[in-house]
């Protein structure tokens, strides 16, 4: 027996490889992007709560009406945006299987969807499981922007959805509303479906761009897909509750994939979420400013050894050329990078060029992580120090 053809190609994620390489070196994981720290205790009261009051039975299939509806106040409140719960929300196991079940429910094969690169790892292989064909758009460094030129001559006949990212992993863009108004004038030239990934949307650092949401430009509202998540805003990773927000013939379409992927995630982690999405200002506040440190103080760091970036936008990544500090070792390639950190320095740190279908392009690049304590980040750096 022998993995299928269309997964062959794929492998092992490299957030496990990463993190494998990691603890066999005892090396700091900076690479994949998990906090080393806990979520915030009223939400985690809240899932004992649901536990010990009984909610241990499969939920409904597209999510507790509880959560359907905290999501949809949620969007109103940030974005204007109505949505009917119980025709237009799904909740799935994290953002991750969201896009699988959008692009396995959207996609025929042969069917085409414009993917911006470098990419989260989990859009390739959706796109392949479900038989659809990428078309590739490249952010190039040192801003990453992309040219809407070279988007535009992304699209075919064949073309059927577009995947964005915004704010992006793994460069920490925040996508300004210009360039959303040209994927969503895209949309609406070719009657493409937009399917935008917003995990990161909370942590957003200020500078030139603020999270804009791609469903509240004009014409969008009705063919856009949004994607987020519980464990990125709210440091609650291991629980994996995400969801899809969309019309009702888009969220028909995710469904029909999500009730023979998972059927039902969670139910008392579902309550839970909705009793986070109801917190307090503060709460989100006090969140960015915590990150917002940690994301200076790494860089500030990163800069003082040798690496080259913009600060990030939003996200939790740092997304640095690694050349001068690498051609002073003797080494090239970001793979190269990469295992050096981890056997010799005791750092790990993602090779993104699996996140390109041109792996040179990415090749110049390591993507650092944050979303950790303080002291670790210390640790880190203090590590790091010998590159100088």
């Amino acid at each position: 027996m022998t993995v299928c053809d269309r997964l062959r190609p794929f492998g092992t994620t490299i957030f496990t490889e990463i993190s494998r390489l990691a603890a066999e070196h005892r090396a700091i994981n900076l690479a994949q992007g998990f906090p080393d720290f806990d979520g915030p205790e009223h939400v985690k009261q809240a899932a004992i709560e649901a536990v010990r009051a009984g909610h241990s039975q499969y939920a409904r299939m597209a999510g507790t009406l509880e959560l359907c509806r905290s999501v949809a106040d949620y969007f109103s409140r940030e974005a204007g945006l109505s949505f009917n719960p119980e025709t237009d929300i799904t909740v799935t196991a994290g953002c991750t299987e969201a896009i699988a079940a959008a692009l396995l429910g959207l996609l025929n094969p042969g069917d085409e969807v414009i993917l911006f690169e470098p990419y989260y790892d989990s859009y390739r292989a959706s796109v392949a499981l479900a038989g659809g064909v990428p078309r590739f758009v490249t952010l190039r460094g040192p801003g990453f922007e992309f040219d809407p030129a070279e988007l535009s001559r992304a699209v075919s006949p064949r073309t059927r959805a577009v995947l964005v990212n915004t704010p992006h992993n793994p460069t920490g863009r925040v996508f300004t509303r210009g360039e959303l108004q040209s994927i969503a004038d895209l949309c609406l030239r070719h009657g493409l479906v937009a399917i935008v990934d917003e995990v990161y949307e909370r942590l957003v650092y200020g500078g030139p761009s603020s999270h804009v949401r791609l469903a509240s430009l004009p014409g969008m509202a009705e063919r856009t897909l949004t994607l987020s998540s519980l464990g990125k805003t709210f440091s609650l990773t291991g629980w994996k509750i995400g969801w899809a927000v969309g019309p009702a013939e888009l969220s028909s379409a995710v469904r029909a994939a999500h009730q023979f992927l998972t059927f039902a995630v969670s139910t008392p982690m579902q309550h839970a979420a909705a009793a986070a999405l109801d917190s307090p200002p503060a709460y989100f506040d006090e969140l960015v400013t915590s990150y917002r440190s940690k994301r200076d103080f790494l860089a500030d760091s990163l800069r003082r050894i040798g690496f080259t970036f913009r600060d990030p936008e939003g996200s939790y990544f740092i997304y640095a050329d690694h050349r001068p500090v690498s051609a002073r070792l003797g080494l090239t390639t970001d793979v190269e990078m990469s295992k050096h950190l981890i056997e010799r320095i005791g750092v790990a740190a993602i090779p993104p060029s699996v996140f390109y279908e041109d792996k040179a392009e990415g090749s110049k690049y390591l993507r650092f992580a944050f979303c950790k304590k303080d002291e670790t980040l210390a640790a880190a750096v203090e590590r790091l120090r010998s590159l100088a």
